[in-house]
C-alpha cells in the first residue's frame, strides 16, 4: 500500500520510533508499519564492534612511536548515544543518515590516544616497546574505572596494541645494536664451543697417555716377571746339577772306599798265605786266559804281511 512500510529491526538493534517527533515505541529489535511520510526510525546499535586505531607518540625521552591497535566497544546505554548523536537510518537501505557511528569510534579512539599518552610519558622508548600490551591493559583499565565513555552510553571492552614501532632511523639504530649482541653472543658461543673442544681433545690425550703408561707398567711388570722366572728356572738347574755332581762324586767316592775296602781285605787276605799258593794261583788264572792272550799275541800270516 503507498506510503506505508513496514520496519523489522535486529536483535542488536535499539529501535526507537517517532512519529511528528514524538517516540512511540522504544525497545530492541522492533517490528512495526509506519507512514513513510511522517515517521523517523532511530537503530541505535547494541552488538560489540571493533575498530582499528594508529597513534603517533611520543615516549618519556622523547623518541616518536607508532602505536598500531584495535579496541573493543558496544553501546550499553543507547537512549542516551541517540540523544548525543543521530542514529537515524534509511527504512529501505538501512544506511545511517549520518556519520554518528564513525563518531562514536573517534570519539572513543581519543579518549584511549588520551591515556595512552599519559602512560607514555613516564616510560623510555624501548620500554615503551617492550610493555605496549601492558600499556594497553592499564589503560583499558582505567579508563573503565573512571567511566570516562559513560558520557556516551558506551563501554570499552578491550585494547589491544598490535604494533609498535618507532622511527626507521631509531629502529635501524635498536637493531644494529641488538644485532651485534647477537654475534658477540654468537662469537662467545663459538669460543665456548671451542674452548669445550680444545678441552676434550686434552683429555683424550690425556686418557691415551695414561693408557699406554699404564701399558708401559703392564710390560714393565712383565719383564720383570719373565726376568725373576728365568732366574729362577736357572737357579733350579744349577741346584740339580749341583746335587747330580754331589751325588756322583759321592757314588765315585764310596766305590773308591769300597774298592780300597777290597783291597784292603784281599791284602789281609794275601799276607797270611805262602807265597808258592799264590805263585800256583796265578799260574792257574794264567792258563785258563791263556787262550785269549795267544789269541791276541798271536802272529800275523804271511798273507797278513805281503
Amino acid at each position: 500500500m503507498l506510503g506505508i512500510g513496514f520496519f523489522k529491526g535486529q536483535p542488536t538493534e535499539h529501535v526507537i520510533k517517532y512519529v511528528a517527533g514524538r517516540p512511540v515505541k522504544v525497545g530492541p529489535g522492533l517490528a512495526f508499519y509506519y507512514w513513510k511520510h511522517k515517521t523517523q526510525i532511530v537503530a541505535v546499535p547494541t552488538a560489540t564492534a571493533d575498530a582499528n586505531f594508529v597513534f603517533n607518540e611520543v615516549a618519556g625521552d622523547f623518541q616518536d612511536v607508532t602505536l598500531q591497535g584495535q579496541f573493543t566497544y558496544r553501546i550499553t546505554d543507547p537512549d542516551r548515544a541517540a540523544e548525543l548523536l543521530n542514529f537515524t537510518i534509511d527504512p529501505r537501505t538501512r544506511a545511517y543518515v549520518a556519520d554518528s557511528v564513525e563518531r562514536v569510534l573517534q570519539r572513543i579512539a581519543n579518549v584511549i590516544q588520551t591515556q595512552m599518552r599519559e602512560e607514555l610519558r613516564d616510560l623510555a622508548l624501548e620500554d615503551a616497546l617492550k610493555q605496549s600490551q601492558a600499556i594497553a591493559t592499564r589503560v583499558c583499565a582505567e579508563i573503565t574505572e573512571a567511566n570516562k565513555l559513560d558520557s556516551l552510553g558506551a563501554e570499552l571492552l578491550g585494547v589491544h596494541v598490535l604494533s609498535a614501532k618507532p622511527t626507521p632511523e631509531v629502529a635501524t639504530a635498536l637493531e644494529t645494536e641488538y644485532r651485534e649482541s647477537l654475534l658477540q653472543k654468537a662469537d662467545e658461543a663459538t669460543y665456548a664451543r671451542r674452548a669445550d673442544a680444545v678441552e676434550m681433545e686434552r683429555k683424550i690425550k690425556e686418557n691415551e697417555l695414561n693408557t699406554e703408561i699404564a701399558l708401559e707398567e703392564q710390560r714393565e711388570r712383565l719383564i720383570d716377571l719373565k726376568g725373576e722366572n728365568i732366574q729362577r728356572e736357572a737357579d733350579f738347574r744349577g741346584r740339580a746339577v749341583e746335587r747330580e755332581a754331589q751325588s756322583r762324586a759321592k757314588s765315585i767316592e764310596l766305590e773308591a772306599a769300597a774298592r780300597a775296602e777290597a783291597m784292603k781285605l784281599e791284602t789281609e787276605v794275601s799276607a797270611g798265605v805262602d807265597a808258592s799258593k799264590i805263585l800256583a794261583l796265578a799260574l792257574r788264572e794264567l792258563s785258563s786266559s791263556a787262550d785269549k792272550l795267544l789269541a791276541v799275541i798271536r802272529p800275523r800270516s804271511d798273507a797278513d804281511f805281503e
